[in-house]
């Protein structure tokens, strides 16, 4: 029986999991890491930890597959994040992440002489310092040494790739695109963007579609990680695109909703998008996993980071509780909420926002307190904002021509039944729960199988991801109506320069 594993790679751990003819999961094996946060504004990770632990997922994995061969493999990636390695591969540095913003001072200065209108129309992205090329100017402008040493520059698609023994690795499209180093239309390194940044194209991976074959796993290598003499590896992508296909996302008006440390909203069209609406509002498009379809991606940087910080303030209680009686914290947190929508408002940018504003510097506000107001209520008012900037994302998509009717949740807010609850009601929008763990994997490992059986991706989705509910929104008028207040609130807020 032939099997298909699915790799994610993501800011804060690694995934494999391993999946049957039909999409049953046979396995799955994970790891955590830490991000290293040196400065203020710094986040990197231990390149050689990640891969050494990706190596570990694999193995455990695989060895945990009863019956049958691994035939193929496919990688999903975060985003934007690379490492410079030497001629053996060595790397020379770490990782620099999506969330390390020290470069946000070049940008300006870049951009405007490159042109920033010129820069969104070949790459799909507006400049922030999350993306690899102003990454990679800083890297330049500070650390010349590694600059000039640098053989190979790799993002951990391609990265594991070439450790797995694929001298010339491949790089899926989607992840491409988050480097805004990549022509989006042409499908290629753009030349003037690499000019204008001093960079050799001959030091970056090849592009390829997402599903595509990069080459097989080196024997030696193979037989260490306890896979078959013949492992196909095949290109994914961004994570966010992977995971979007392994939530069924194949057609227009669908869109999964990652519900997490961040909150993500990624959407899938028939050809490329380049509208004023979605250009001012810092809302891209780049290749999705597949063929001819492309994808853009909203998010909240607070997403659920939100819980976890009210968790870490005002629930010392509940976590010592639940640790006695072997319960969930965060439920017990949650059940508090009242049933009606809070009177409160608030604007949920306690970390760098997001999509629309892209605002590095922007602070969270809670509006509408009195004495009357009870702890239950703070915290589904806080849930209610994130849910908002949601809402906020997919009202510009509309606007742009581009209407969601289904959000396809995946991800830890997928747990509790009241947290959906509140998301469907706020955001107003029908969502669809999947009897999907890691839609990542998912996603690689569809992928790695259509790229092995020739069969339509599409297909392959069809038959492997199943909905097991759908949640109808309610209280509609009162949220559409909170919605304006809503939309007020950051400009407001904005000119008082808090």
């Amino acid at each position: 029986m032939n099997c298909f594993m699915g790799i994610d790679i993501g800011t804060s751990g690694c995934k494999a999991l391993v999946f049957d003819e039909s999409g049953q999961q046979l396995s799955e094996s994970s790891r955590s890491y830490e991000i290293i946060s040196k400065k203020n504004g710094w986040a990197e990770l231990d390149t050689s930890e990640v891969i050494s632990k990706c190596f570990e997922v694999i193995r455990e994995s695989a060895s945990n597959t009863e019956e049958g061969i691994i035939a193929a493999l496919g990688i999903s990636s975060q985003g934007e994040a690379f490492t410079m390695i030497d001629e053996i591969g060595n790397p020379l540095c770490n990782a620099f992440v999506s969330s390390d913003i020290r470069s946000n001072e070049l940008i300006k200065p870049w951009t405007e002489r490159f042109g920033e209108e010129k820069l969104y129309r070949i790459t799909g992205h507006t400049p922030h310092p999350m993306f690899s090329l102003f990454k990679l100017l800083w890297v330049k402008e500070n650390m010349p040494e590694i600059w000039k040493k640098a053989f190979r520059i790799l993002c951990f698609e391609d990265l594991l790739q070439y450790r797995l023994g694929i001298k010339n690795p491949s790089m899926g499209w989607p992840l491409a695109g988050r480097t805004m180093l990549f022509d989006v239309i042409k499908h290629s390194w753009n030349d003037e963007i690499l000019n204008n940044l001093g960079l050799d194209k001959k030091k970056l991976s090849e592009p390829l579609k997402s599903g595509k074959s990069a080459g097989f796993v080196r024997e030696d290598i193979a037989k260490q990680l306890n896979l078959g003499d013949k492992t196909l590896i095949v290109t994914g992508g961004h994570d966010q695109t992977c995971s979007a296909l392994g939530a069924g996302v194949t057609s227009t008006g669908t869109a999964a909703y990652s519900s997490g440390t961040v909150e993500c909203i990624t959407s899938a069209f028939n050809n490329p998008v380049f509208t004023d609406e979605l250009h001012k509002n810092n809302l891209c498009t780049y290749d999705f996993t597949l063929p001819g379809m492309y994808s853009t991606v909203a998010f909240s940087l607070t997403g659920g980071n939100l819980l976890k910080w009210y968790m870490d303030q005002f629930g010392a209680a509940e976590a010592e509780l639940a640790a006695n009686i072997n319960s969930d914290p965060y439920e017990m947190l949650l059940n508090q909420m009242p049933d009606e929508p809070s009177e409160l408002l608030v604007l949920p940018y306690f970390t760098p926002s997001g999509t629309p504003y892209f605002d590095v510097s922007v602070k969270g506000a809670i509006m509408g307190m009195d004495l009357s107001v009870k702890r239950g209520e703070i915290l589904k008012a806080l849930l209610e904002g994130v849910a908002f900037e949601i809402k906020l994302n997919l009202d510009i998509l509309k606007r742009s021509g581009y209407e969601i009717k289904e959000l396809r949740l995946i991800g830890g807010g997928t747990k509790s039944e009241k947290l959906v609850r509140l998301k469907t009601d706020v955001i107003g929008t029908p969502i669809t729960i999947l009897d999907i763990r890691e839609a990542g994997c998912m996603g690689a490992a569809l992928l790695a199988k259509a790229a092995f059986s020739g069969i339509d991706p599409r297909k392959i989705a069809e038959d492997w991801i199943r909905p097991v509910a759908r949640i109808e929104p309610k209280d509609t008028d009162y949220y559409n109506i909170k919605f304006e207040s809503y939309k007020k609130l950051y400009p407001a807020l904005k000119e008082l320069n808090l």
